[in-house]
């Protein structure tokens, strides 16, 4: 009984639409202020590589020291970093499990072309032998156990940067992005998180959807309910734990700090499609700090029950691989929802075609900001954004090479950057 629990809770979290072209969803975002929206500003763009290597380093967790302002580095090692004028001296600390944390004050960053240079940071395994509990999956019991204490019990008001694109083979067939408010609903309690749209915009090529209109449902949501401390029943909660093998890997240090690897797989008996990866573990709190993991896609018609929503009956629809990744920050002893993304890969097969067609979905947030007391927006009924809602085209943002402002973004990748400058072009051509 316990894994068909969990396999109607997975349906419940994240669907696509597959729909025939011409149908579609809109969505009108609210008109949200925010004293962030014109405020000075300076940017700072760099790299972030490993010292030894020389390799870029993804998920780079960069922060502002003594403020909540963030962003991270992309897959790519890349970043932007946007900094009220007010603040010329602060200090920019740039984190990575497994590396020394690097402090640096921001007028010794230049605004361009900076090369930050990580180093790996070794672990004593005297140490993790000796206080390292004896049992994988009683370490995991310990962090649902924990819970209550180690994360943020207060109501929190974030900003966040999202992300969302659509891939058909290499080339891209729609790009969205948006700065949301998130009304974080504290860990102790079972409200959901309420969010809604300060900027938005998209643009999605119809033709390069070949007859399928392709659409991501649930927008901003679907990151968010990565949130697995916040949202268990979208991925494991203490009643489905039994139905994982869990073993420990190589422990790394994170600022200092000692953190647990655990590996976990759904054990051989379980047939529904549950997940395998990596739950990254502090090792004083016992709190999960970051998880890597994917859902296991082997049957496919199970797998796709759990994603697709609607399609046309002469196709069929598949995934082949869906990966999750969510990064946690710690602030004052207490730990919140910091990044997340998801990578859906899917074959969309129709009768009486000789080839199939391959898409790739890649959906991100970044929190870049989050106050306790004052709420960056009145979220009300009317403007959030509900589970089966649709980002609407609206492509004149991406003309504006400043349509940002002031709010942190997560860097495009350079796939990204290309699908923005063309968008552009034809802006151009059309005008």
């Amino acid at each position: 009984m316990k894994t068909i629990k969990s396999y109607h809770n997975l349906k419940r979290s994240l669907n696509l639409i597959f729909s025939c072209l011409g149908f579609l969803f809109l969505l009108s975002h609210v008109n949200l202020l925010t004293a962030q929206e014109n405020e000075a500003f300076i940017e700072y763009k760099g790299t972030v590589i490993d010292a030894d290597t020389q390799d870029p380093l993804p998920f780079v967790n960069i922060l502002i020291e003594g403020s909540n302002i963030a962003t991270v580095t992309n897959s790519e090692g890349d970043f932007v970093l946007k900094i009220p004028q007010a603040m010329p001296q602060a200090k920019v600390s740039f984190g990575y499990p497994g590396y020394e944390k690097l402090l640096i004050i921001l007028s010794d960053l230049s605004r361009t072309e900076n090369t930050i240079s990580l180093n790996p940071q070794a672990t004593e395994l005297d140490a993790v032998n000796v206080t390292r509990p004896k049992s994988a999956e009683a370490l995991v019991r310990l962090v649902f156990e924990n819970r209550n204490q180690n994360y943020l019990d207060d109501e929190t008001y974030m900003t966040a940067f999202y992300r969302e694109s659509i891939n058909r083979r290499n080339r891209s067939a729609s790009l969205a992005e948006a700065v949301v408010a998130i009304e974080k609903k504290p860990y102790t309690s079972s409200g959901k998180d309420l969010v809604a749209i300060y900027k938005a915009r998209k643009s999605t090529d119809y033709d390069r959807l070949d007859t399928v209109a392709l659409k991501l449902q649930g927008g901003p949501l679907n990151a968010l309910y990565a949130d697995l401390m916040k949202y268990p029943e979208f991925f494991m909660t203490p009643e489905t734990i039994s139905d994982y093998d869990f073993s420990f890997g190589e422990p790394v240090t994170d600022d200092g700090r000692l953190v647990y690897t655990v590996n976990f797989r759904q054990k051989e008996t379980i047939i529904d499609p549950l997940y395998y990866g990596k739950l990254f573990i502090d090792a004083n709190s016992y709190a999960l700090t970051n998880a890597v993991y994917n859902m296991n896609v082997e049957n496919r018609k199970l797998a796709a029950d759990l994603f697709v929503r609607k399609k046309p009956n002469q196709v069929k629809v598949w995934p082949t691989e869906i990966t999750y990744r969510v990064d946690y920050r710690n602030r004052d002893g207490k730990w919140y929802y910091g990044y997340s993304n998801v990578k859906l890969e899917f074959v969309v097969n129709w009768k009486r075609k000789l080839f199939n067609n391959k898409y790739r979905i890649s959906s991100e947030m970044l929190v870049t900001d989050w106050e306790k007391s004052i709420p960056v927006a009145d979220i009300s009924r009317k403007s959030k954004f509900k589970n089966n809602t649709i980002l609407a085209d609206e492509v004149s943002g991406f003309a504006d090479p400043e349509f940002w402002g002031a709010y942190n973004l997560i860097e495009p990748e350079k796939s990204i950057e290309q699908a923005i400058e063309k968008i552009q072009r034809q802006i151009q051509r059309s005008e």
